[in-house]
């Protein structure tokens, strides 16, 4: 399985069973050990993936950080993990304090399962940056989470690199971040910018608070008139798009289509299951950037299978980690056996 189809495999994963991980530890087994195995850390060798590593802060001794994955015998990523029911926003104190006692730890990572925040020390060497260089949320992915992610594989791992891209995330998020607070609350320097282009008069506190109106009203029009153009833009372009997307088109831009071909191979997969007495109304089906999958939704949601059709080979996967190349769509009632087993194992 390659890296994108595990990372989607995991948001399912979390969407399957995030109601049923109730503690700390199994939110460890169920959703981060995978992500780092994903990343290809063999967690189960002690001298690439260390559990409860000791990171001794100052007279302070026993301090456990909850991973540390080494390189070249030293620790270079610390994670500390919490229950996918916590707010992040309070543990970073935490995290702090074990990087700053580890010259050799290069990043940190605070996750809860689902988000993942990345920090460095771009501000001042061995002093963790306040604010992390990048976030994701599994939840929520896109694109692009998925190219940068794939920076920190392990045998692809190349840390000038990240850094010089950790410093460009960091200003993006932090110019992102002041924009929004501009938009929403614009400051008088703001307003001032703006209003001494449009106006001769003094900038009086009424002044300034007359323009920061113009301003906030302005801003909410401008959003709502981009955000149309795009809706508009992509309904316009409906159906000349297809699931080979122009390689010279970026990452961030590609939409998820779903083409005649799936929905007529999630049909054939229903009349398979019919007949071997499922209830169709808990079939259902999700369609991503890398596959379409074809579901069993009851008390939670399981995959059956996947659909990969492209213009040059069409495949399927089942959660067993094996695959079946097909010719043509009829091709699926060859693997009828499969997939009603797949079903049985989903109940």
């Amino acid at each position: 399985m390659d890296f994108e189809n595990s990372i989607n495999s995991i948001a399912e994963t979390i969407a399957e069973r995030k109601n049923l991980v109730n503690t700390e530890e199994s939110t460890k087994m169920t959703f981060i050990m995978p992500f780092l195995k994903a990343l290809g850390y063999d967690v189960f060798d002690p001298s690439v993936v260390v559990p409860e590593y000791i990171a001794d802060i100052g007279t302070k001794k026993g301090e456990k950080v909850d991973y540390a994955i080494f390189k070249d015998g030293k620790p270079f990523i610390y994670i500390e993990a919490k229950n996918h029911t916590e707010n992040l926003s309070n543990h970073n104190n935490q995290l702090t304090r074990y990087f700053n006692t580890s010259p050799s730890v290069k990043f940190a990572i605070l996750t809860n399962g689902i988000e993942y925040r990345f920090f460095t020390d771009l501000d001042q060497i061995n002093i963790i940056d306040q604010i992390p260089f990048l976030t994701i949320n599994l939840e929520k992915l896109k694109a692009r989470d998925i190219k940068d992610l794939k920076k920190f594989i392990c045998s692809d791992l190349n840390l000038d690199e990240i850094l010089n891209t950790a410093k460009e995330k960091k200003y993006y998020q932090s110019i992102q971040d002041i924009f929004k607070r501009e938009i929403e609350n614009p400051s008088d320097d703001f307003v001032v910018l703006f209003a001494k282009q449009l106006t001769d008069k003094r900038m009086t506190a009424s002044t300034i608070e007359e323009f920061r109106t113009y301003i906030k009203k302005s801003f909410k029009e401008l959003i709502n008139d981009i955000a149309y153009d795009k809706i508009t833009s992509i309904k316009n372009n409906l159906q000349e798009i297809n699931n080979d997307e122009d390689e010279e088109s970026s990452d961030d831009e590609k939409e998820i289509i779903t083409t005649e071909e799936e929905l007529q191979g999630f049909y054939i997969v229903k009349s398979i299951l019919a007949s071997a007495g499922a209830n169709l109304q808990d079939i259902s089906y999700k369609d991503t950037l890398s596959y379409f999958a074809i579901l069993y939704q009851n008390r939670v949601t399981k995959w059956i299978c996947r659909l990969n059709f492209t213009k040059t080979k069409k495949w399927v996967s089942f959660p067993d980690d094996t695959y079946e190349q097909i010719e043509k769509l009829e091709d699926l009632y060859k693997l009828q056996d499969k997939i009603i087993k797949s079903y049985n194992d989903r109940k």
